[in-house]
Protein backbone atom coordinates (compact mmCIF):
# COMPACT_ATOMS: atom_id res chain seq x y z
CA UNK A 1 0.00 0.00 0.00
CA UNK A 2 0.85 3.27 -1.09
CA UNK A 3 0.94 6.25 1.80
CA UNK A 4 0.94 9.45 -0.62
CA UNK A 5 1.02 13.54 0.53
CA UNK A 6 -2.01 15.05 0.53
CA UNK A 7 -0.97 18.51 -0.17
CA UNK A 8 2.19 20.21 -0.74
CA UNK A 9 4.33 20.54 2.56
CA UNK A 10 7.88 19.85 4.25
CA UNK A 11 8.48 16.46 5.81
CA UNK A 12 8.98 18.34 9.50
CA UNK A 13 9.25 14.10 11.35
CA UNK A 14 9.41 10.52 9.86
CA UNK A 15 8.71 8.76 12.52
CA UNK A 16 9.34 4.70 11.05
CA UNK A 17 12.11 3.17 9.51
CA UNK A 18 11.99 0.60 7.28
CA UNK A 19 10.90 -3.02 9.04
CA UNK A 20 8.78 -1.03 11.19
CA UNK A 21 5.71 -3.04 12.00
CA UNK A 22 2.28 -0.34 12.12
CA UNK A 23 -1.33 -0.76 12.98
CA UNK A 24 -3.81 1.29 11.02
CA UNK A 25 -3.62 4.59 12.35
CA UNK A 26 -0.54 5.23 13.36
CA UNK A 27 1.74 8.00 12.54
CA UNK A 28 4.51 7.33 9.75
CA UNK A 29 5.82 11.17 9.37
CA UNK A 30 4.45 14.57 9.78
CA UNK A 31 4.06 17.07 7.11
CA UNK A 32 4.42 21.14 8.32
CA UNK A 33 2.32 23.07 5.97
CA UNK A 34 1.90 26.76 6.71
CA UNK A 35 2.78 26.25 10.26
CA UNK A 36 0.45 23.45 10.66
CA UNK A 37 1.44 19.55 11.62
CA UNK A 38 -0.66 17.33 9.65
CA UNK A 39 -0.22 13.84 9.98
CA UNK A 40 0.69 11.08 8.08
CA UNK A 41 -0.71 7.88 9.26
CA UNK A 42 -0.77 4.37 7.56
CA UNK A 43 -3.94 3.02 6.55
CA UNK A 44 -4.00 -0.48 7.42
CA UNK A 45 -1.95 -2.64 9.66
CA UNK A 46 1.44 -3.87 8.19
CA UNK A 47 5.32 -3.44 8.02
CA UNK A 48 7.05 -0.33 6.26
CA UNK A 49 8.77 -1.64 3.53
CA UNK A 50 9.64 1.76 2.13
CA UNK A 51 10.39 5.12 3.62
CA UNK A 52 10.59 7.50 0.67
CA UNK A 53 11.42 10.77 2.41
CA UNK A 54 13.93 11.73 4.85
CA UNK A 55 13.46 14.92 7.32
CA UNK A 56 13.58 18.26 5.57
CA UNK A 57 12.60 17.19 1.74
CA UNK A 58 9.56 18.94 -0.17
CA UNK A 59 6.75 17.34 -1.39
CA UNK A 60 4.00 17.82 -3.85
CA UNK A 61 0.52 16.58 -3.45
CA UNK A 62 0.87 12.49 -4.88
CA UNK A 63 4.41 12.11 -3.75
CA UNK A 64 4.92 8.87 -2.12
CA UNK A 65 6.00 8.98 1.42
CA UNK A 66 5.63 5.32 2.66
CA UNK A 67 5.03 1.85 1.34
CA UNK A 68 3.39 -0.38 3.68
CA UNK A 69 3.16 -4.08 3.25
CA UNK A 70 -0.10 -5.83 4.54
CA UNK A 71 0.77 -8.67 3.70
Amino acid sequence: MEIRAEMVANVWKVLVAEGTAVKADEELAILESMKMEIPVLSEADGVVTRVAVAEGDSVAEGDLIAVVSTE
